[in-house]
């Protein structure tokens, strides 16, 4: 309950944030062509938020963002050993990315790491198979999951405890992200799977639209 507790005070620390960055970066309605799938005003595309990182990928090949993110992407920083909140995010990314399938997009997830001490390539394979084959899990060393952790505005903190069986603090939202465009939307956990792929296909069509 803890861990819980300190999770979603982060987590609402850090949309804060987020909306600041993003309120005052945001691009015009003009000029944005995302405009009409937006879930708020402050919810907008902005370089504020993401940047370039380089992790493992689950088949043990280093990889940059640019070849993570070939195609729209659901992305989740999280950890395997977490014992409630990571695995119904996942699964709940997971279904959005099924409805987003049976609809016809091409779309899907990523899974980064922010306990790499543990979670190997072996693990967090293991792991997002659980899921979904279109998720693709990632991990590295120590500094490189800060670096993308930090790009993303997203919040860890390993807890004190016994050495093994620790638990991590951390932020839960999910990032929406495009092939050379970057960051354009995050969703909450209170968000739920059909509405995420209501406004992920609205994304993708606008995307289509404007290439």
């Amino acid at each position: 309950m803890k861990t819980r507790t300190i999770a979603l005070t982060a987590a609402a620390s850090i949309t804060a944030l987020i909306g600041v960055s993003l309120y005052m970066a945001m691009p015009s309605k003009s000029d944005d062509m995302f405009a009409q799938c937006r879930a708020s005003a402050v919810s907008g595309g902005s370089s504020a938020i993401g940047g370039p990182f380089e992790l493992v990928r689950e088949d043990g090949v280093t990889v940059t963002d640019a070849e993570v993110f070939t195609k729209p992407t659901l992305l989740y920083f999280g950890y395997t050993f977490c014992p409630d909140v990571c695995p119904l995010d996942n699964m709940r990314n997971a279904d959005a990315l099924r409805i987003l399938d049976e609809r016809g997009y091409d779309a899907q997830a990523a899974f980064i790491t922010i306990d790499p001490e543990r979670d190997t390539v072996e693990v967090v394979n293991e792991f997002t198979d659980l899921f979904h084959e279109n998720m693709i899990g990632l991990t590295g060393s120590l500094e490189q999951v800060k670096a993308a952790s930090l790009a993303y505005k997203t919040y860890f903190k390993k807890q004190d405890g016994d050495p093994e069986y620790y638990l991590v603090d951390h932020s839960t939202f999910a990032y929406l992200v495009f092939p050379e465009i970057g960051f354009v939307e995050f969703f909450k956990r209170d968000d739920e799977a059909e509405e995420m792929a209501d406004r992920v296909g609205c994304f993708i069509d606008a995307w289509n639209e404007g290439a």
